[in-house]
């Protein structure tokens, strides 16, 4: 069956063969073998499913507990000609209903259901009537309480599982899973001898750096202005942050929106569609936004904050560079995400013994921001993948970052830090160099001492960034609480004796100039997704435009040989896009 399986692949779908680790999962389940496939973001979990489905006799049940996934995905295969459709929350109760019958009639070959559906009395009697083949679980890390986004609604499907008439082959897709994880997946999931695929977890396309010290609103703007039509997400932790870094970006005319559980739903789905069709291309979110979301064309990924775990983070950056093109994932880091991080998971997690757990995992991520080593090399690690080589796409790596002294300027932070007798915060420290002459000052004498204004040319903000960037250093750290204190770091002495030189490395942002066939064909899928009322990355991705633009075909037949062309799509729009190259001068 894996021949015609490829043969799908390249007439539904429009790819000549397999990538990754896709080949050995989809050959397994066809096996009829359960299969448990981990895999990371943009390594195509979704063809691995949609495939068998396909070939198989009967439905296959999608449980998924991402509603923006099922609509996506649905709108996506409704464009290949593919009968599918979704059950879930977001649908009234009459949609529900006709759903269910024209389920139960055998119209779909693929039908996303959330966990929380199959428990349903309508559910519970339908699934008497349907001859499921096959049972695809996604986000099978969900059933796991030491997975990053426990749901216990994901328990109860082994038992829905059992309690169908004849047991379907079971397939459980997830993006990252330690190895205490991937045995909660087998065991929780009731999964039948299974065969378990691990893809690297490597995406050679994409590009970390972890940025320290820097002023995160002006290192965004200045990234934003410079990369104008480029669809990327930046993940802040709080609300507050999002709204307030939203409202900057709209104000510089940047085509922004914004995300997070405190708007209205309406406003919420609304943003979120402006983002799929590259109107408002840049999102500003909590992570409350991007699961489930398949777009393709996303270049970057920037963590305004620091986010609470490695599963947490990989998965957010691998939202960038799913269609395979290059993507910049930048983590801006600042010690006090640290102390905000700890409060929020002191806030959501009663358990003593999970949030121990969970201050491990962050601890992972803070060496992670700090380590000189290969930021890819740190990243696989932690998921039990070993690398030999650096990677040489990371800021480690590739080192093209400017080189800075900035000994004095550290000698006249830490000897005032020293004068100040350790007891106050960075932000009363910044006043004390900068020569704020406020009321607060004069009470505490704080004017009086000999670091007091020893760095007027500074701003405020300039002078806190230095500050944070001395703590990311080591050379001083911040004690623990509400409100942090700044304390001399073991480092301190040996730079304010003069024995040891303070070097800062500032990072050179690059711009790449985009051909203008490129963009010729860009303006056009937006122009025929417009029209078709659906996302631009749905009509075709960024690497199959740029494929386009290397080929340059000239009729149907060479248009045809560019991969994600397919007959459907080549039909559709075929004629447009070959008009448009041909044309191109």
């Amino acid at each position: 069956m894996l021949s015609e399986a490829q043969a799908l692949l390249k007439k539904v779908f429009g790819y000549t063969s397999f990538r990754g680790g896709q080949g050995k999962v989809v050959k397994s389940i066809l096996s009829k073998v359960d299969t448990l496939a981990i895999m990371p973001t943009g390594a195509g979990k979704s063809l691995c499913y949609q495939i068998p489905a396909l070939l198989f006799p009967g439905i296959t049940l999608v449980i998924s507990p991402l509603i923006a996934l099922m609509k996506d995905q649905v709108d996506a295969l409704g464009e290949l000609g593919i009968p599918s459709t979704f059950i879930n929350s977001s649908l009234r109760p009459a949609e529900i209903r006709q759903r269910l019958e024209d389920t139960a009639a055998g119209y779909y070959k693929l039908v996303y259901v959330a966990p929380e559906r199959l428990t349903a009395d309508s559910f519970a009697e339908l699934k008497q009537k349907l001859n499921i083949s096959f049972i695809a679980v996604d986000e099978a890390h969900c059933v796991s309480q030491w997975g990053h986004d426990f749901r216990p609604s994901y328990r109860k499907i082994a038992a829905f599982i059992s309690s169908l008439p004849k047991r379907p082959v079971v397939g459980a897709f997830t993006a990252t899973a330690t190895p205490e994880i991937k045995a909660d997946i087998i065991k929780l999931l009731g999964l039948n001898l299974p065969q378990v695929y691990v893809s690297g977890f490597d995406r050679p396309n994409l590009y970390f750096s972890v940025l320290r010290g820097v002023n995160k609103e002006d290192f965004v703007l200045d990234y934003l202005q410079k990369r104008s039509g480029k669809a990327g997400i930046i993940y802040a932790a709080t609300r507050k942050d999002v709204d307030k870094l939203a409202e900057m970006l709209q104000r510089y005319k940047l085509p922004v929106s914004k995300y997070h559980a405190g708007m209205r739903k309406a406003e919420r789905a609304e943003n979120q569609e402006a983002f799929l069709r590259d109107d408002l291309p840049i999102m500003v979110a909590t992570n409350a936004f991007g699961m489930g979301i398949d777009k393709s064309n996303v270049r970057f990924i920037i963590h305004y904050s620091l986010p609470k775990n490695m599963e947490a983070y990989y998965q957010e950056a691998g939202r960038a560079g799913r269609d395979g093109e290059a993507g910049e994932c930048i983590l801006l880091y600042h010690p006090q995400d640290i102390i905000l991080q700890k409060y929020l998971i002191e806030q959501t997690v009663y358990s003593p013994r999970r949030r121990q757990h969970e201050f491990g995992k962050l601890q992972a991520v803070v060496d992670y921001c700090h380590t000189s080593k290969c930021l890819r090399q740190t990243l696989l690690a932690y998921f039990g993948e070993q690398t030999a080589d650096n990677c040489g796409n990371c800021s480690n790596c590739r080192d093209d970052r400017e080189i800075i002294d900035v000994t004095l300027e550290a000698q006249k932070v830490l000897s005032c830090v020293y004068r100040m007798w350790e007891r106050y915060g960075a932000n009363m420290v910044a006043q004390v160099l900068k020569g704020a002459n406020n009321k607060k000052i004069r009470q505490l004498k704080l004017d009086r001492l000999s670091t007091y204004a020893l760095m007027p040319e500074y701003s405020l903000q300039e002078i806190r960034d230095f500050i944070g960037f001395l703590i990311a250093e080591g050379y001083l750290g911040l004690t623990e609480g509400k409100y942090p204190l700044v304390k001399l770091g073991p480092a301190a002495v040996a730079v304010l004796k003069g024995k040891r030189q303070v070097l800062r490395k500032i990072q050179v942002q690059k711009t790449v100039e985009e051909d203008g066939l490129f963009e010729k064909l860009r303006q056009l899928r937006k122009e025929i997704a417009d029209r078709e009322n659906l996302p631009p990355y749905l009509i075709f991705s960024d690497a199959t435009l740029r494929q386009m633009c290397e080929i340059r075909p000239i009729d149907k037949a060479s248009l045809l040989r560019v991969s994600g062309v397919g007959e459907v799509k080549l039909a559709k729009y075929g004629d447009e896009f070959l008009a448009a190259i041909i044309s191109h001068k």
